[in-house]
């Protein structure tokens, strides 16, 4: 008898260890959406609480596993995107909506501040019914704030494709990179960019105290 007890042991262990597993994955939702620099929208949504972890890549297009290059270059339909995990029991779908229609130029359909082209447009990518209610309800309340028509438009499901290695986290990276004023780490050429993009500006412009990331 005493030897069963070991594997009664690991049994109950392994199917605690399941169990514990099965919550986690149930905690972790998907939010996709496309607001210009995909860097930037990573830097926002990184600061939210319930916000488990944003990747920087693209959606929308027609190429499998497009480069950052092809994309910018044009011709694919992808967008800069960024997928948003959050646990649903910290944070809404409503309100990561909410917020990022508030840190974006919701009426430029023709890119993002600096940055121009389709692959800077807008979108929220709703990846099933429920979301692209959710995400319509927003556009609708976002535009009765405002009293102006909003262009950001609500795409169905899109297969998301994750950017290059170096895009992820780029605006705390510490690696020196070129820019137009000299060797600076990824963090600095990051801010610079923010900056000369003036993002924060025109969105303080738009949205004034709603603004949730500007300051």
């Amino acid at each position: 008898m005493s030897s069963l007890i070991p594997s009664l042991k690991t049994a109950t262990l392994s199917l605690a260890l399941a169990c514990t597993g099965a919550v986690t994955a149930a905690q972790a939702d998907t939010a996709l959406v496309a607001g210009g620099c995909f860097w930037c929208v990573e830097a926002d949504f990184e600061k939210v609480k319930g916000v488990q972890e944003v990747v920087s890549g693209f959606a929308g297009g027609t190429v499998d596993n497009p480069t950052y290059k092809q994309v910018v270059r044009g011709g694919t339909g992808h967008l800069e995107v960024a997928q948003i995990e959050y646990d649903p029991n910290q944070i809404s779908y409503e309100r990561i909506i909410e917020l990022f229609l508030r840190s974006i130029d919701p009426l430029d359909a023709g890119g993002q501040f600096c940055d121009r082209g389709e692959s800077y447009t807008t979108a929220i990518f709703a990846l099933d019914d429920s979301q692209a209610q959710i995400a319509r309800q927003e556009v609708a309340e976002a535009e009765a704030e405002l009293g102006r028509k909003i262009v950001t438009p609500v795409r169905g499901p899109a297969e998301f494709f994750p950017a290059e290695d170096y895009h992820q986290d780029y605006y705390k990276g510490n690696d020196i990179v070129l820019t137009r004023r000299g060797p600076k780490t990824m963090s600095e050429a990051y801010e610079f960019y923010r900056d000369a993009c003036r993002r924060d500006e025109r969105v303080r412009e738009i949205w004034g105290d709603d603004a949730p990331f500007v300051g």
